[in-house]
């Protein structure tokens, strides 16, 4: 690792931010053009951005907006710039402050830190204008896409002719995606950087990467047959209707875009008998191949759970057809038969128990985060591993409600998470929130319960650890199961996902290159952007 060398700006608090030669190169292109940077997390995405807001208010004045998807991410962000930013007024604009008052903040603010629905609501209603603002940084700049706040606000701005940074770990693997969202934010440039790069390699920490392989138990291999036994009954089904073809895999993204095409149908004015059946059919199908999913992937507890939902819903008034007919199925008779019988959980806890336990074991002061799709699992294995001597265990969950778990607020999701720094927690079981953007401290371990077919969110899991120091990160595999299908899927998105962005950027940056026009000298007193950072005088 390199030594410290400190970067010297006037609007940066002194010896407080590394100067890094690639956040440096970065920040150089953002202040030349709108760019979009991609850059693996924990690599100080944020970093870069204040060195782009501190230039930008130093050179252009007028005001920076950040934009972050969730309240703690807004908050997060405010906190480090409000820390590293000498003599700016940083502000935080949420829906819980009143109207008039968010009002004034713009007015008297250099920095607005907010999510975008508050900014996109004000613009509507005109309270706040994007007249004065000569930079807006979206941070998860791949949600940019569709019809989230991100691309109303970066529409509104594009006729103001200001500066626009994107940053994210991962904009997606299609390059349709990626134009997409570099298009709606009115994006002319992509800078990539990934661990292996000359300028960023010595400032990365080594991740050990271990996959973990383990076997259906019998039980629940008995069980887990006889759901796909009626899963393949329903698929069977849908493929005579003619709404399905048995030359491609009947996966649950094939069932989702089978009640799509069903649903377009239906909106067309095609409503007959055989179609509402096949809508009921096709969400038949869902809900057991996610039933069979959990059976193969998850364990016992998430199963039960699930399946008890299935028969709250189909005993209620409104519950669903299609829940009603998966109840009354033998197989499903069958598949709570064997569950009763069945008095083990699945290996894969059993592992995760023993990870845990020897990291603890070797490094006392370790920080581990485990992360599980399902809530259910995350309540299990939060339980568990409560059990392990010297794991203080909590658990990170979203704000949404369920039965009597109520889901954690955003203030408590902070909570949760500077508990954990602090090291009143040192074991973290969280679901997908735990993802996105948070710090979530020097992690040493990282395990994923189940792989995520998607990159994005493979990429964020294993960004949690390696920040300040060597990680580890663990990925537990079913064998023979969803699974692997899930790796495979992440880790050939990924390797796309790098390859498409490179060749973008090259198509960019050769269509640059024929229009540009040699760049005028700084006038006397202003920065230039070519020696990021400026001088300090004396």
């Amino acid at each position: 690792m390199l030594g410290s060398v400190f970067v010297e700006h006037p609007l940066i608090a002194r010896e407080s931010v590394e100067d890094r030669i690639y956040q440096r190169a970065l920040a150089n292109s953002c202040l030349r053009s709108s760019t979009l940077v991609v850059l693996p997390t924990g690599m100080g995405k944020t970093v870069i951005a204040l060195l782009v807001i501190a230039d930008v208010l130093m050179v252009k004045k007028g005001k920076v907006l950040l934009l972050a998807p969730t309240k703690p991410l807004v908050e997060q962000h405010a906190l480090f710039l409000k820390d590293k930013l000498v003599g700016k007024k940083v502000a935080v604009l949420t829906g819980e402050i009143d109207p008039e008052e968010r009002e004034a903040e713009w007015v008297q603010s250099d920095v607005i830190a907010s999510t975008p629905q508050v900014v996109a609501n004000d613009l509507r209603a005109e309270r706040v204008s994007l007249r004065d603002v000569r930079l807006i940084l979206f941070d998860e700049a791949h949600r940019g896409v569709g019809n989230y706040a991100y691309v109303a606000i970066a529409q509104e701005y594009m006729g103001h002719n200001g500066l626009v940074m994107g940053m994210t770990a991962s904009p997606g693997s299609s390059m349709a995606k990626i134009k997409e969202v570099c298009t709606n934010l009115g994006i002319e440039n992509i800078e990539v950087r990934s661990e292996m790069d000359p300028d960023v390699a010595p400032y990365v920490h080594d991740i050990q990467m271990d996959w973990v392989e383990v076997e259906v138990p019998v039980g629940m291999r008995k069980l887990a047959d006889v759901l796909r036994k009626l899963f393949n009954r329903y698929v069977q089904e849908l493929v005579a209707m003619g709404v399905m073809t048995s030359a491609r895999p009947p996966s649950i993204k094939y069932l989702l875009e089978v009640q799509r095409a069903i649903q377009v149908r239906l909106n067309k004015g095609e409503k007959n008998r055989t179609i509402y059946n096949a809508l009921s059919v096709q969400a038949r199908a869902i809900k057991v191949g996610h039933a069979l999913e959990l059976a193969e992937t998850q364990g016992v507890t998430a199963l039960t759970s699930y399946l008890e939902k299935l028969r709250e819903e189909a005993s209620s008034e409104d519950g669903s057809k299609a829940s009603r007919a998966i109840v009354a199925s033998e197989e499903f008779q069958e598949v709570e038969r064997l569950l009763g019988s069945l008095k083990m959980e699945h290996p894969k806890i059993s592992r995760v128990m023993s990870i845990v336990s020897n990291q603890l074991q070797v490094k006392p002061d370790s920080r581990v985060l485990v992360f599980t799709q399902y809530r259910d699992t995350c309540d299990m294995v939060t339980n568990l591993l409560s059990r392990i001597e010297g794991a203080r265990v909590t658990k990170l969950i979203g704000q949404s409600g369920r039965g009597s778990d109520k889901g954690l607020r955003q203030k408590e999701q902070i909570g949760v998470l500077q508990r954990f720094r602090d090291g009143e927690f040192n074991v973290v079981v969280a679901t997908s929130v735990g993802e996105e953007g948070l710090d979530v401290a020097n992690t040493d371990l990282v395990i994923f319960y189940e792989p995520v077919p998607s990159e994005i969110r493979s990429i964020q899991r294993r960004g949690r650890t390696g920040r300040s120091r060597a990680g580890r990160v663990v990925v537990l595999v079913t064998a023979g199961t969803r699974d692997e299908a899930s790796l495979n899927s992440s880790e050939k998105k990924e390797r796309e996902m790098r390859k498409r962005l490179r060749t973008l950027k090259q198509q960019w940056d050769r269509e640059n290159s024929r229009a540009e026009a040699p760049a005028p000298k700084p006038k006397k007193g202003q920065s230039n952007l070519s020696d990021f950072p400026p001088k300090v005088e004396g």
